[in-house]
Parts: C-alpha cells; structure tokens; sequence
C-alpha cells in the first residue's frame, strides 16, 4: 500500500518542531557549561611544605654554605612550577612545552617533583625526603588523578634534572692569588680557603652566560671613591665602633641571618597569608629563587674575577694601596666575622636586588615581606623594596665585611637579573 505524504499542515508543524529541536540543543549546552564552574586550583599548602623540606635538606642535612642554596632552591622549585602549570595552565612553562592530563592532581605532581630534585641531588637525605613524599601524598585521595599527577611530576622534575647536566657545578676551579695590594687573601680568624669557586662558572638557569650582568671591576686603589668607601666602613664598621648607631648594629646583626633561609621563610609567610593558590605560589617561588640562583651565579663569577680584598685587609693593610687619603690600623676589626671569599660584588645586596625586582613585580610593588632573624631573634616587615634594599646595603657596612661600591653596585646588578628572569620566564599564556 502506498504511503501518503503528509499533509501541508503536519508538514509546517515537523518543520517547526525540527527547527525547535535544533536550535535548542547548542543553547542548553551552552548554559550547561556556564553553570559549571571552572575547578578551583588547590591551596599553597604543598608548595610551602616542600619547601621547607627542601630548605631541611639543603641548608640542615647537606649544610651547604653561604648563597649556594639558592642553586638548588631554583631546581626543586622550577620543577614544582613545571609540574603544576602544566596541569592547571595560567603561566607558560620553564624551558618546556608539555602539557599533564587535565585532570591529574597538581598537588600530587608538585609533591612528586620535589621529591625526585631533592632524591637526586642529595641522596643522603632519603628518610627525610620519603616521610615527606608521605605526608604529601597521604593528603590526596587515592585514585587516578593522584597516580596521573605523580607520574607527570616525575617528568616535570626529569626535564630539569636533563636542563642541569654538565653546568658547571663542582668543576675544578683553583683559586688562589699571590698576596698584593688589593688582592683577596684569607681571613682571620679561621683563615679558610675561599668558597666554591665554582661556582661563578655555572650556567645560569635563566640567561646563557655568567657574563651577561658581568659589572665592571671595582675602584681603583688610588680612587677618591675607594678612599672614601675604606673610610667609611673603618668607622662605622669596626667592631667597636663609636660611630655606628643601635639600630646600625640591630640591622647588621638582623641580616647576618643565612639569607636563603630566611627569606624562604618570608615567601612561605608571605603565601600564606595572602592566601596564594597552588599555581600562583608555585610561580612565586619558582621565578624568586631562578632569579636568586642567577644573581648568585653572577656574584660569584664578578668576586672570583676581581679577587677584591676585604675590609679586614684593606684597612689593616692601607699603608700599601699607594693612596694617601688612606691610613692604616693593623688592629682594627670589623663587627661581624669576614666571609670566605672576595669581596666585590656584594652578594647579599646582589640577590636583594634581584628578589625585589621580582616582588616588586609580582606584587605591583606592595612587597609585604616579613622576616625574622634567629641572631637578634627579632622580626621585620618591609612593604616598600627601597626600604628594604636601603638597610641591606647599609647592613652590610655597618657589618664590617663591605665597601657601599660593591654593595650598590650589586643591588643594581641584582634588579637587572630580577627584571630579566620576568621579562624571559614565568609569563602569563596567551
């Protein structure tokens, strides 16, 4: 039997029913998504607790000196940043370009990431670095995200363990210059060698070359500005001083503190309080300690290319710099002990000026740092970059163990670095 076409009536009603159909389908799709809300990013909580462990390892376990910390901070953390930005996305990635699965655990990733820099590099630190693997992942449901956020933690450390081979670090650098004037010799009391000579030569993690921010070399011996720098710190640097105010000596002694160390400390504070999500602490502290580690590299590459004497010499030994706006006093000795290694640039103020460049830009320049000194057992809030860069460059001539020449000179060297690691890393995705 034949099968008779609709009517003209039905035809106009399908059509409209179809048309219904169709067009409703995109809109309650697309209100479907806009009632879903993105996934909020998890807490901080992970990125600070591994970085106090890394903070344990490497200044407690490993006991490494002076600014070297902010090597291996600038590792673990760039790992920890690649780890969770390419899961949760927001920043482009350090020197990589994968991306995890979408629903992976970024706080899974960043524990497992940490975890593999720190196993790596300091082996001997196993039962510290595995209780903490623990505890992290002891917070994280079971199941695949955590497994899948593990696993590309793991490639996020692997990729930067990859980056550091063969730069550098522990290469065999002899130093050790014939005695003149203004040449870097050992110090009393203990007389030590210089510190990792090395490390002036290790590739920096954010630009090609030591040499890049190189600055020129100090003032010459016979200079009015050496004259006056010597004259300075004799006076207000000396151990008994007369010229140094109280709060010149609470400063000096406030930032004797280890330096890596307390300011890991103040970013930890500082995340917290301002209630930083996982993504946001992590490129906080990624893009800090990158630019640490570079102003670091740069120091140490400027101190064992000029081997500028110190203080301690400098005065003691002023009847031989040929300048006569200069005068010797073989007894004088500064407030704090002289650091192993020569004196210019000054790596203090160098990695001050880096750190506040990158706060500074972070921040819209309300940095809000809070830090704590376990010498004077007192605590300092800073919230304005000048302030801050003002007292550490006085701090360390009020300290005996500076020239204000390397100190500013460093702070400026420091920014530029600062500004650099910004400018080239860490960038919001377009």
């Amino acid at each position: 039997m034949a099968v008779r076409p609709p009517s003209r009536a039905r035809r106009t009603l399908l059509i409209g029913l179809t048309a219904l159909a169709l067009t409703a389908l995109p809109w309650t799709s697309s209100a479907s998504a806009r009632d879903t809300p993105p996934r909020a990013a998890p807490g901080p909580g992970v990125v600070t607790d591994w970085n106090k462990t890394a903070v344990d390892v490497i200044a407690g376990d490993a006991q490494r000196p002076s600014a070297e910390p902010f090597l291996w901070y600038g590792f673990v953390h760039a790992a920890v940043y690649n780890a969770v930005v390419g899961i949760e996305g927001r920043y482009a990635e350090y020197k990589w370009d994968v991306r995890g699965p979408r629903r992976a655990s970024s706080e899974a990733a960043a524990a497992a990431a940490a975890h593999r820099i720190l196993l790596t590099y300091f082996p001997a630190s196993k039962a510290r670095v595995d209780a903490a693997y623990a505890a992290s992942l002891a917070k994280i449901p079971d199941g695949a995200a955590e497994e899948q956020g593990v696993r590309f933690g793991e490639r996020a450390a692997d990729r930067v363990i990859r980056l550091r081979e063969n730069d550098g670090r522990d290469a065999e650098v002899i130093f050790n210059p014939a005695p003149a004037p203004g040449v870097w010799r050992p110090a009393p009391p203990g007389y030590s060698p210089a510190v990792d000579p090395w490390l002036g030569k290790v590739r920096p993690m954010t630009f090609d070359s030591p040499d890049r921010f190189m600055p020129g070399p100090p003032p010459a011996l016979t200079s009015k500005t050496y004259a006056r720098d010597l004259a300075e710190t004799k006076a207000v640097g000396g151990k008994n001083s007369t010229a140094r105010t109280p709060y010149g000596t609470e400063t000096a002694l406030f930032f004797s503190d280890p330096l890596p160390q307390q300011l890991q400390a103040g970013y930890r504070d500082h995340t917290t309080r301002h209630g930083l999500d996982i993504v946001e602490a992590a490129r906080f502290f990624a893009a800090l300690n990158a630019a640490a580690a570079d102003a670091t590299i740069t120091t140490w590459n400027a101190k064992f290319t000029y081997a500028f004497w110190r203080p301690i010499h400098a005065i003691r030994l002023a009847d031989t710099d040929g300048n006569p706006a200069t005068e010797a006093d073989p007894a004088w000795e500064p407030l704090l002990r002289t650091p192993p290694y020569p004196e210019y640039i000054g790596g203090h103020c160098t990695n001050d000026g880096a750190v506040m460049a990158v706060l500074d830009a972070l921040t819209g320049g309300s940095i809000d740092l809070r830090l704590y000194s376990a010498v004077t057992d007192t605590s300092r809030r800073y919230t304005r970059s000048a302030d801050y860069n003002r007292d550490v460059i006085n701090a360390r001539i009020w300290s005996g163990i500076h020239f204000r020449t390397a100190d500013v000179v460093g702070n400026r060297v420091g920014r530029r670095i600062g500004h650099w690691t910004l400018t080239h890393h860490f960038q919001p995705l377009r």
